[in-house]
């Protein structure tokens, strides 16, 4: 079995080195950790754990905190985390909070700081002032992906602009009887998110002249399902129904996909239909949306945290708080049937 001797024989450098680089205690140049950490994966050398844990202070693991597992949204943003932090020889702890406010107190309260985690991703979440403290208190660095929070490095994009991307998209094709298809007002989601794109939606149409009546705005929970349900609402009128319809995420956009050919329409025929998200089906739907790159979003928060845990190794300047998106155009958009 391979020592710590042979990695620092192997790699180059002092066995402290190895040690620093390996536990992630000190300061250890990139080059020289990855030199150190492919020594050590060739001849089969494994740290212990519990050693490095006593020896650093530290856990090698990163707690994520997500309201939901069961959107692909957030199992994508897991997804690209999980892949930075292996990268980075650390291990993930997820907790999935739901609908349950006792949960979310304890993770709060007890799990986060407890000593099994040396930091944390928020996922959409609206933490506290109090949530917030708890961990500074303890020294762990916290990243927040979704929107601002007070005192924390935050990842978000701009929900106003990539409605008002589809918006203009339609625009631009020649629609003037567009619908919007989004998250209720009543309950505004994490960080205002309902309202934002709403009135990316209707800002758009106004900058065009255009305005969309009242019954074409129809609420849905971001699933198939209920987007099913809306657009069935929106388009089962013939003499009223919509040339197009913006929905604020794929998933509603693909339920009125389903809906349009269930009522004998053909997508984009008879209605142009866009979606938020580039969902992981829609490109099998041929639906043009807006990306917001949900697993970059995770890879980019890990390498956030990297920077706290570990100043001074990061080999690239990381960008703003300020995320990227593009408009991707496919098949569920053309110009309007002709009257």
């Amino acid at each position: 079995m391979a020592s710590i001797k042979d990695v620092a024989r192997e790699a180059g450098v002092s066995e402290a080195t190895v040690s620093r680089a390996l536990s992630g205690n000190g300061h250890v140049s990139a080059a020289t950790r990855r030199r150190v950490a492919e020594a050590a994966q060739m001849l089969g050398y494994v740290a212990s754990s519990s050693a490095s844990s006593l020896a650093s202070g530290r856990t090698r693991n990163v707690g994520i905190v997500v309201p939901f597992l069961d959107r692909w949204y957030f199992s994508a943003v897991i997804e690209g985390a999980q892949q930075e932090l292996m990268r980075h020889g650390y291990d993930l702890t997820l907790y999935n909070l739901g609908q349950d406010p006792a949960s979310r107190r304890s993770v709060f309260e007890q799990f986060l700081l407890r000593q099994r985690v040396d930091a944390v991703i928020a996922v959409a979440l609206e933490l506290t002032d109090q949530e917030v403290q708890s961990l500074h208190a303890l020294h762990k660095p916290l990243v927040g992906v979704g929107g601002p929070l007070e005192g924390v490095r935050t990842l978000s994009i701009d929900n106003q602009v990539v409605a008002g991307l589809t918006t203009g998209h339609l625009v631009a094709l020649g629609h003037t009887r567009i619908a919007y298809l989004g998250g209720s007002l009543e309950d505004d989601g994490a960080f205002g998110l309902n309202l934002s794109r709403r009135l990316g939606f209707t800002h758009a149409m106004e900058a065009a002249g255009l305005h969309a009546p009242t019954r074409y705005y129809r609420a849905a929970d971001y699933t198939i399902d209920t987007g099913y349900s809306a657009a069935k609402q929106l388009l089962g009128d013939p003499a009223g129904r919509p040339t197009a319809i913006v929905a604020g995420s794929d998933e509603m956009a693909i339920g009125a996909v389903l809906a349009a050919r269930d009522l004998g329409m053909v997508v984009p025929r008879d209605v142009s239909i866009t979606g938020i998200d580039d969902h992981e089906l829609a490109a099998f739907f041929g639906l043009t949306t807006v990306a917001q790159f949900p697993r970059g979003q995770g890879r980019l928060a890990v390498r956030l945290l990297m920077e706290d845990l570990h100043p001074g190794e990061q080999e690239d300047e990381l960008p703003g708080h300020g995320l990227p998106v593009e408009l991707i155009v496919r098949g569920s958009t053309a110009r309007p049937p002709q009257d």
